[in-house]
């Protein structure tokens, strides 16, 4: 499975954890960067994972920033995505249990490696529930996607 996987500068530890994680664990990780530690806008990053998972070219995405507040809100531009900021493995079942989430954002500054891993594979290992009322609301989520995202 391809993962699309991106950070700005206050997540760069975070995500070459991530990137290392998913390569010992099966999954084919493509980087859409940053690679550096130099001040950087996360929207340009958020912008090329997402596009990755919103055309199918990637599965699911992963998205660190210092919070994970910027590049999440960044990647929900994209018609198609549903990001889901987790700091928690709960919360990571369940926007994929409920969501259908798509992409993934951790803050780098706000949950430490261990923690960040936990939450990864929490969310790639869950899958959607597909009842009909998460099904329901996912539709009319798209409903104001198209209304709104021309």
């Amino acid at each position: 499975m391809k993962i699309a996987v991106a950070c700005d500068h206050g997540g760069l530890a975070l995500k070459n954890a991530v990137m290392d994680w998913l390569g010992k664990n099966g999954y084919e990780a493509v980087d859409y960067g940053t690679d550096s530690s130099c001040s950087c806008d996360y929207p340009d990053f958020a912008l090329k994972a997402a596009e990755a998972v919103a055309t199918g070219e990637c599965a699911s995405g992963v998205l660190v920033c210092t919070t994970g507040i910027g590049i999440s809100i960044a990647a929900n531009k994209v018609r198609g995505v549903r990001c889901a900021l987790c700091s928690e493995p709960f919360s990571a079942k369940m926007t994929r249990l409920h969501n259908d989430a798509n992409m993934l954002a951790l803050g780098g500054g706000i949950v430490g490696v261990n923690l960040g891993l936990e939450i990864v594979k929490t969310f790639l290992e869950t899958p959607f529930s597909a009842e009909e009322k998460h099904a329901r609301r996912i539709a009319k989520i798209a409903v104001i996607e198209e209304k709104y995202c021309k």
